[in-house]
């Protein structure tokens, strides 16, 4: 008898157990319950996109210094924060002295090619 009663139990516990689990489920997959998830994805993805956009913006700000630096160019103490000064005249003669730079000795005409 008590034997019986046991497996009863078991298995109506079990039958509810099962139940909750399937209606849970099937609550996910409707389609008020699909929108709000792909909502919930596109802001999150919106988030990571922002950030990244931030990262590499920090990126670029901090690899422009580090140029600018290289190249002499500073920030003019005066003026506005997104104004750089001219190089300084150290700068200016080796841009003048450069002879690394190649210009073409042919000149092209776009109608040949027709």
């Amino acid at each position: 008898m008590f034997r019986r009663a046991f497996w009863f139990t078991a298995g109506a516990a079990a039958g509810v157990w099962a139940t909750t689990k399937v209606n849970r489920q099937l609550k996910k997959l409707t389609p008020e319950s699909l929108a709000a998830q792909a909502a919930d994805k596109a802001v999150e993805a919106g988030h990571r996109l922002k950030d990244f956009a931030l990262d590499v913006k920090a990126g670029m700000t901090q690899r422009e210094d580090e140029l600018n630096d290289a190249l002499g160019l500073h920030q003019a103490p005066d003026g506005p924060d997104n104004v750089t000064a001219l190089p300084g005249p150290r700068r200016l003669r080796a841009i003048e002295n450069d002879h690394t730079t190649h210009r073409p000795t042919f000149s092209y005409d776009r109608n040949e090619d027709h």
